[in-house]
């Protein structure tokens, strides 16, 4: 069985999306991350960047030791070798799919994070860098729409592309964003939310455990002894 070091956040959502997608089950390991949990000793030794997911297979294709892998677009990438679903294996098809992999990595991802993080932080000062992150934020929803005109899903055939894009889309309203004019987004998402994996992955989040500070607390929180950026990997 997979274990699943975790926190109720889309990185960790993509990981389980693709596991219910392979018809796999998982034991869900809780992170308190607002507790700094994830700096702690012991989980640094399985994720040196301190950071959440990390998966753990018990059964690795080696036979030997459980492997561990830590960063979201590895762990798909991982289960979809191993799996030999969702992922072409050679040619253009899979250079489609890891060239949006990688986008999500580095951009819809680490902005999204950013305006999440100045929607609940806001430190006095900070509306230019809010403001910043909210355009970035609708000008990668824009790409992806454009990506996505006469396609069902991101690289044609449902894919880790599509598992890592949707938790971050699916949580345009906290980070104040409208879709409904981004016709082709606003489709995919709703295909999205009617696969029966998807469902099940986002079922169990009752399981982990969230962000439950004030956001006085949570800001706090953010001082360097401490830290709360537990959330990106």
């Amino acid at each position: 069985m997979y274990e699943v070091y975790a926190f109720a956040s889309p990185n960790v959502y993509k990981v389980t999306v693709c596991l219910a997608e392979l018809g796999q089950d998982w034991l869900d390991r809780p992170v308190l991350a607002d507790q700094g949990e994830q700096h702690s000793a012991e989980f640094l030794r399985l994720s040196p960047n301190g950071r959440v997911p990390v998966l753990i297979d018990n059964a690795p294709v080696d036979c030997g030791e459980p492997a561990v892998i830590w960063e979201s677009g590895a762990i798909l990438f991982y289960l979809a070798e191993k799996h030999g679903r969702f992922l072409p294996e050679r040619g253009r098809a899979r250079n489609e799919v890891m060239k949006w992999l990688f986008w999500q990595m580095a951009g819809l991802g680490p902005m999204s994070g950013q305006n999440a993080h100045f929607l609940q932080y806001n430190p006095p000062g900070s509306d230019y860098a809010q403001q910043r992150y909210h355009i970035e934020v609708e000008r990668l929803y824009r790409v992806l729409n454009r990506q996505l005109e006469g396609r069902d899903f991101i690289a044609d055939d449902y894919s880790i592309a599509d598992m890592a894009c949707y938790p971050w889309v699916r949580m345009h309203r906290p980070l104040q964003h409208e879709i409904g004019g981004l016709a082709a987004l606003r489709d995919w998402v709703d295909r999205m939310n009617e696969r029966e994996a998807v469902a099940l992955a986002y079922e169990r989040r009752g399981r982990l455990p969230a962000l439950t500070a004030t956001k006085q607390e949570r800001w706090d929180a953010m001082r360097p002894e401490r830290g709360l950026a537990a959330l990106g990997g």
